[in-house]
């Protein structure tokens, strides 16, 4: 019997999960939580074999979950079950310590297959992340540091002026557009990176070589 931990903050997907589950005598349902903090709690709690892992919820992203997980040593094999394909989302999940990554439009038996597989000891990753993937070691240099790829021109030169310590009005000067327009930046910026502080912003625009530390 595999035991099963469903991490996801929004209750009609978590249902959904547990009926599409359930149809495998072999799944048990053990345990639920709606977000990252919670998820960590019960997780140590229960030790599942799996864990279904939802990346954007409250408290703590399913990442910020994974990694403290596995900083506390838990065995658990984390499937992160996500809305979003961007390929840099999948590098963030898998070096966080997932097993694997499933979009959350796919086949039911894609779920399955996905638990089967980090069961076993190997990897799952959806078709059309895997296709991504193929696709940028076909074009090597394309994507950029991880994480950037996914963001426009504009949100790296928000970002970095952000990271070079500029407020909002003063970026909104220096671009020629309004302060109301900054601010939808910061925001796709955080969304997009799920990351909520400008501290984290700064860290990231770093990392990827945008600005010097």
């Amino acid at each position: 019997m595999v035991s099963i931990v469903i991490a996801d903050d929004h209750k009609i997907v978590r249902e959904g999960l547990i009926r599409l589950l359930e149809v495998r005598e072999d799944f048990t349902v053990i345990g639920e939580a709606s977000n990252g903090e919670e998820a960590v709690a019960l997780v140590m709690e229960k030790r599942p074999d799996i864990v279904l892992m939802d990346i954007n919820m409250p408290k703590l992203s399913g990442i910020d979950a994974t990694r403290q997980l596995g900083k506390a040593g838990c065995k658990s094999k984390i499937l992160v079950l996500s809305m979003h394909e961007s390929r840099a989302y999948v590098e963030e999940v898998l070096r966080a310590g997932a097993s694997g990554y499933v979009v959350k439009n796919s086949a039911s038996k894609d779920v399955h297959n996905a638990i089967d597989a980090v069961r076993s000891g190997a990897s799952y990753l959806s078709p059309a992340i895997t296709q991504q993937v193929v696709d940028a070691i076909a074009r090597p240099g394309d994507a950029g540091p991880s994480g950037v790829s996914m963001l426009t021109e504009r949100e790296r030169e928000v970002l970095k002026l952000i990271a070079e310590g500029l407020s909002s009005k003063e970026i909104a000067s220096d671009l020629g557009v309004s302060l109301k327009t900054i601010d939808s930046h910061r925001s796709n910026l955080m969304e997009k990176l799920d990351i909520h502080k400008v501290s984290g912003l700064v860290r990231f625009a770093i990392r990827a070589g945008l600005v010097e530390a």
